[in-house]
Formats: structure tokens, sequence, C-alpha cells
């Protein structure tokens, strides 16, 4: 590290914790971001601020008015440009040091593959079965960790595998199928400070699994209720008949 980032990074390298080995794990890091939405936003702007070195960003959709409300990266102005290059903006005003690749499409099977084969971690910060379970599947298949995060109206989860756990349970194995019946935020509606605090959680755990300290939540759904203002955090077994890990 040469002086700037000590200075920058200073408040984390005094952590026990992180301290220099760690802060350099994050700076040495490659993470993939899908979905630069309501949690995709929180992520991406906190994994730059605390170091993260090489992001990836993936979403093939535009900023719209609606969005504003909660995907924090984005602003008035960049209504109808690409979500990826407003978040881009934003992380490089943050942190120029932060190393940004943007992918403005949706990505097949293999390409998505590739990407996660060249990641250390990854985030799905998407709201679609289908494209979770693809996530899953290529993390499970590349032994690569993965911090899930979802949200809804004022309601909200987190879970990781992580394959240096032995036995860790994948996304497959809490929702075997997709479900028909999922909700969405453009059509039930979800608390602006709801996702923040999802994809704050996510950034952390994701920062816990490369600095190297910590217990993740591997093993364990985090699910969170605002109306209530409390926290479940559920134990979580990986299933015997999971088409995915098991």
């Amino acid at each position: 590290m040469n002086d700037d980032e000590l200075l920058r990074y200073s408040r984390q390298i005094m952590l026990p914790e992180i301290e220099i080995t760690g802060q350099e794990r994050l700076l040495n890091s490659r993470v993939l971001v899908v979905g630069l939405g309501g949690l995709g936003c929180p992520v991406a702007m906190y994994l730059a601020a605390g170091g993260i070195g090489h992001l990836v960003l993936v979403d093939f959709d535009s900023v719209e008015l609606s969005n504003l409300q909660r995907q924090i990266a984005h602003t008035t102005d960049r209504v109808n440009q690409s979500k990826v290059a407003s978040a881009a903006q934003t992380i490089s005003a943050l942190n120029p040091g932060t190393t940004i690749t943007c992918i403005d499409q949706r990505l097949d099977h293999e390409e998505l593959e590739y990407e996660i084969r060249q990641a250390d971690l990854v985030l799905d910060c998407t709201d679609n079965f289908d494209i979770r379970f693809e996530i899953n599947e290529h993390c499970v298949a590349l032994k690569t960790a993965l911090v899930t995060g979802a949200a809804i109206r004022l309601e909200g989860q987190v879970m990781v595998y992580d394959p240096q756990i032995e036995d860790s349970p994948c996304y497959r194995c809490l929702y075997r199928e997709a479900d028909e019946t999922a909700l969405s935020c453009s059509e039930n509606g979800v608390a602006a400070p709801v996702v923040g605090i999802i994809g704050t959680i996510q950034a952390m755990e994701a920062i816990k699994l490369i600095a190297g300290f910590g217990q993740s939540l591997a093993g364990y759904l985090l699910v969170f209720d605002a109306k209530s203002m409390e926290w479940r955090k559920l134990k979580l077994s990986r299933n015997p008949t999971c088409p995915t890990c098991s």
C-alpha cells in the first residue's frame, strides 16, 4: 500500500481483525456484483469505499425515476443512463483507486460462468429466481463464495454460501424451485432504508470473507422485519436432495 491508501483505509487498518494484511487482501480482490438496483447500489458503494480493488458490475437495465427512491448510486440527471455506468460514476467519485469493469448486458450461461470463475466472491443483488439459481449453480460448481440478499416491503434477508465450510447450504437448499408467487418491488413496494440495510449487510459479509475474519452467515438465514425492528437468525442445513450442491 502507498501512503494515500494507508491514510484512506486507516480506520479499518486499526481494527485487529483487519490490519494491513486484511486490507491488502481487499485491495487485491476481484468481486462480482450482479444487479445495481436497491441492493447492488449500497453493496458496490461500500465495497469500493472499503477498499475492494476490482469491482465487476453487471446490470442490463437503465435508471428510471422510480428507482431513485432507493437506488442511491443513481441520480436524477442520470435517468435513462445505464445503471452500471451510473454506478461506476458514483464509485469512481468515492474511490478513484477502485478498478471498475462495467457489463451492460444480460450474460448468457457461459459468460456468467466466466465472470464468476474470475471473481474471488460474488454478490447476488438481483430480484429474479432464475438468475439467482444460475448464479448459485455456478458458484457451487466453481467453489466461489456467494452472498445473496433480498428485500421487499418492510422485510429483507441475507444468506451466504461459503465453499470453505463443510456442508455449507446453498441458495437452492433454501428454495428448491422458483417461487411463481414471488413479490416484486414494482408491484408491492419497498421502504427505501430496507434495501440499504440488507445491502450493507451483504457488503459486510463480503469484506469478512475476503479479509478472513469473524463468523460469516454461512449455514444461516438472517431475516429482518423493519416494522417490528426485529432480526431472526435461522439455522440452515444442506438439503441432501438439493439438485445443485448434493
